[in-house]
């Protein structure tokens, strides 16, 4: 239907000669698919003589992406339905939908879980999306929200019963919609600043979060009841999120500290409106009256305090409603938050006192729970546990921050700081000190004795800028803490973490702005390097008595991040993988050994190559003893709009997330023969980074990525506030992971998530005792959910590549130098889709998800065209550089619409 009031659009926008071109196109790349080499040729020719008339490439272009926008939201209905449907079949059976948190309450229940058991787990699960500010995302929100308007009407025409006339209606209003997205820019004219970050990010709090959070909540609760009947439980704040947003300050130049003040100011705005709403919808929910109810002593007290607060001239509203008590309070709440909201609009260093604003959320809360206490006293329980109850969840959920920012820094900025600042205080007794000339032994027996001291380090900002604002930053958190509730921000995180004095570093500065034992010291481990020495790292840290003080304040617990990205750009698929597993493994022994409460941050992407897949799936194949109850995990760009973009799959999301996460909890399966495994996964990981470091460190490899691939341009893709690149390219290494996945991506190779697993594979197999080897892993298939997980990642990796496209922006290098790099990578390609298809016993790749396979393969005569004129449009543009401004617009619209049509950027 969609693809039909598209084709109608294109013929009333543009003409009979564009939607004839887009249908024969179409024609020849289904052809092409089909086997027909002569239609390949013909598309090549077409799309070469096509990119000459600007104006029509960019209407196909622009054909070709509205179709993939639309056939996303057909598909995200479609999974809708089937979750209805699956939903619909669990209540006949009488039993809980799998991966739903009703199901792991019983899987629990069933293991012999005691309810005391049940108790301690519940007080000490944390689950903690981040929301992260990597510019991964290449949908502006104008698009988002008509995306939302025409999902809302799909599924009105799905589910609701509709009269003809109210059917048609709907209809029109997709027609309208089209036009709309037909006629509107897929690409930003600029790019975003930091705060339109944040606002892209509170857009999916506004449209679905607030609401959806507590329903997992309510979901908790009626699954304890159910299995556990005779028992009573106090759920406390298990799931909530965070954000990066405004506190991810590695690499960016622009978050400073102002940004980071109005991000944390923007989050509170946002929460404080949607809690005038809710509160605003109550109103007149809340209306029992003094002649049909009583009320209790608690809150009528606590009405009176509110009283002498009220102007005189607004006692008149407030009398209106003398009989209806709890309408009066809460338009004294509403009135309290709209003050706090206009405080809010001032930075915090303008603010004065308002005595009817909310000082802190725990104020807000307290005025909510006299309602429900009363109501719950006086025949209202019924009340005090519908609507008004999800009010009640909300705040305690998100309080006035609404998300936790966490802030992240490289650990060459605190180290340039601490530098500066010890050198200046130590000079005058000893004019040799020298800081960053010390040895890693002395800096952390000076630290430590920096840590003891009562003294502050540092009374007045003069030093460098740079010194000054990093010092500038752990007050802004402390501030923070004051402005808007010690959860506003909790984690600051080290990337590039590579040694004790990196964290205790850090913690000094924490020290000198008051945050002693206040907030987490989050070390991030990247490189394969960093991730062998993290437990040896970790181990020496929790020896140290002065950091043994910081846990104790802290609960003892520590969060310890992990990088998806930077250690699959550094060793390759396989390697990283096996890497990330066995860091997690020892980092979770040597938190025991400490008796210190494990966080793995896992800071997953959107891609195979940088961690993606289904979170659920992922945390089932993580060592069991690294979990427990306890996860933060990133999700970032086109995954936040592809999971939350929707209401009915952000639940599905979550539900799956907490069923994983509580399932760790439980009785997970051991497998004995894993001691036998991880040698064998040593030695092919070792191999396939072998094999992977031979190619990225090829001499040509670096110009081949750069004049192969769309890199260059995805650059000036309007898509995040972040630079694409650290510093001038030198090598793979100074590449952001986001941009080297996205270009694979483009160019449909997908090197990030599958290159070197058929080399490590099948050279180790192929060594001595092949059928022997061979069934050993297929024993490990079957079995060990950690290398399921990686080999059907690769196996979406592949399915989704396509070498024939890939050989054509293989021909933007010269011959020689994509005769090899390219030939490398295409018999590596064959070699690892053979060595998968032997493991699996499959005939096809990804034949054991017939559904997704099916999807890609209805999908590629549409991606092809786009591959096609982008490799036109490169050719065209090497051949003339100065035509770069006329054929930017041209060369991003298929970035967008390829992205549109993989579903997936970075």
């Amino acid at each position: 239907m969609l693809g039909n009031l598209l084709g109608e659009t294109i013929i009333e926008q543009e003409g009979d000669a564009i939607f004839d071109l887009e249908e024969e196109i179409r024609a020849l790349s289904k052809a092409q698919r089909s086997g027909d080499e002569e239609a390949g040729a013909l598309i090549v020719a077409k799309t070469r003589d096509l990119v000459q008339n600007l104006d029509q490439t960019r209407a196909l272009l622009k054909a070709f992406t509205s179709y993939f926008q639309l056939v996303n939201l057909a598909e995200e209905q479609q999974r809708v339905r089937v979750l209805r449907e699956r939903a619909e079949q669990a209540q006949r059976e009488g039993k809980p939908m799998r991966e739903t948190i009703a199901a792991a309450i019983k899987n629990l229940r069933e293991e012999g879980c005691s309810a005391e058991e049940v108790r301690d787990l519940l007080d000490d699960l944390f689950i903690m999306p981040v929301f992260t500010a990597h510019p991964t995302e290449a949908k502006r929100r104008t698009m988002l929200l008509k995306h939302k308007a025409l999902a809302q009407h799909l599924f009105d025409l799905d589910v609701r019963h509709l009269l003809p006339e109210e059917e048609a209606e709907i209809n029109e209003r997709i027609r309208e919609i089209i036009v709309g997205l037909w006629q509107t820019d897929e690409t930003r004219d600029r790019r975003p600043t930091v705060l339109d970050e944040v606002r892209q990010g509170l857009y999916y709090f506004e449209n679905s979060l607030f609401t959806l959070v507590p329903r997992i909540y309510q979901e908790m609760e009626k699954a304890l009841r159910a299995y556990y009947p005779e028992e009573k439980f106090t759920i406390p704040v298990f799931l909530r999120y965070g954000s990066w947003m405004g506190g991810d300050r590695d690499g960016n130049p622009f978050v400073t500290l102002e940004m980071t003040e109005a991000a944390l100011r923007e989050q509170k705005s946002t929460v404080l409106k949607l809690y005038t709403q809710a509160v605003e919808n109550l109103y007149g929910h809340l209306s029992m009256a003094r002649t049909r109810m009583t009320f209790s002593q608690e809150f009528q007290e606590s009405l009176r305090r509110d009283f002498d607060l009220v102007p005189p001239e607004e006692l008149d509203v407030l009398e209106r409603f003398r009989l209806e008590p709890y309408r009066q309070k809460m338009i004294l709440i509403y009135r309290r938050l709209l003050a706090t909201m206009r405080q809010n609009e001032q930075p915090w260093d303008k603010q004065s006192p308002n005595l009817r604003a909310y000082g802190t959320s725990t104020e807000f809360l307290r005025d909510l729970l006299v309602v429900q206490d009363s109501l719950r006293q006086n025949k209202g329980e019924r009340l005090a546990e519908g609507r008004f109850a999800n009010l009640v969840r909300q705040a305690r959920i998100f309080g006035f921050h609404l998300a936790t920012l966490d802030i992240r820094q490289h650990s060459d900025r605190h180290r340039q700081a601490l530098a500066e600042i010890m050198d200046r205080y130590y000079n005058r007794r000893y004019p040799a000190f020298d800081y960053l000339g010390m040895s890693e032994e002395d800096k952390v027996s000076l630290l430590e004795e920096e840590l003891s001291s009562p003294r502050p380090l540092t009374a007045r900002l003069d030093f460098s800028e740079a010194t000054n604002e990093t010092i500038g930053l752990f007050r802004l958190i402390r501030k923070a803490h004051n402005q808007v509730g010690v959860q506003a921000i909790q984690s600051y995180i080290i990337s590039m973490t590579t040694s004790v004095s990196h964290m205790l570093e850090v913690l000094v500065l924490a020290k000198d702005a008051g945050l002693f034992g206040q907030i987490d010291v989050v070390p991030l481990f990247e490189t394969i390097e960093d991730l062998q020495n993290a437990p040896q790292i970790m181990s020496r840290l929790f020896q140290i008595p002065i950091y043994q003080e910081h846990l104790a304040q802290r609960g003892r617990q520590q969060q310890i991040m992990i990088g998806y990205s930077d250690s699959n750009k550094d060793g390759g698929y396989l390697r990283a993988n096996w890497m990330l597993y066995q860091a997690q493994r020892a980092l979770a022994r040597i938190c025991d050994e400490h008796r210190v409460r494990l966080t793995l941050f896992h800071g997953r992407g959107g891609s195979i190559g940088r961690g993606g897949g289904p979170a659920n799936r992922a945390i089932l194949a993580q060592p069991p003893e690294s979990v427990r109850g306890r996860i933060k995990v990133t999700e970032q760009g086109e995954v936040i709009s592809n999971r939350y973009a929707s209401r009915e799959i952000g639940h599905r999301h979550l539900e799956q997330l907490v069923n994983a996460v509580l399932m760790t909890s439980g009785k997970r399966p051991r497998y004995e023969r894993e001691s036998e495994w991880g040698p064998i996964m040593d030695e092919v990981s070792r191999r396939a980074e072998r094999k992977y470091r031979s190619l990225i460190e090829d001499e040509d490899f670096l110009r081949y990525f750069h004049e192969a691939t769309p890199i260059d341009q995805i650059s000036h893709l309007n898509i995040g506030s972040r630079p694409a690149k650290r510093k001038q390219t030198s090598g793979v290494s100074d590449l952001r992971a986001i941009p080297w996945v996205f270009a694979w991506t483009q160019s449909r190779v997908n090197l990030t998530g599958w290159y070197g697993l058929g080399t490590g594979i099948d050279s180790w197999v192929c060594e001595k005792s092949t059928e022997e080897r061979l069934a050993v892993l297929q024993e490990m298939y079957q079995t060990w959910p950690f290398f399921r997980t990686v080999i059907d990642r690769a196996q979406f990796s592949l399915r989704r590549a396509d070498m024939k496209i890939a050989e054509t922006y293989a021909q933007l290098t010269d011959e020689t130098t994509g005769g090899i790099i390219f030939g490398d990578v295409n018999e590596e390609f064959q070699r690892t889709e053979r060595v998968i298809l032997s493991i699996t016993r499959q005939t096809d790749i990804l034949d054991n998800e017939p559904w997704l396979q099916r999807s890609i393969t209805l999908r590629n005569p549409y991606v092809d065209p786009l591959n096609y004129i982008q490799v036109a449009l490169l050719q065209r543009l090497r051949q003339n550089p100065r035509l770069e401004g006329d054929l930017r617009q041209a060369i991003l619209l298929s970035v967008n619409g390829i992205a549109a049509g993989l579903q997936n950027t970075g």
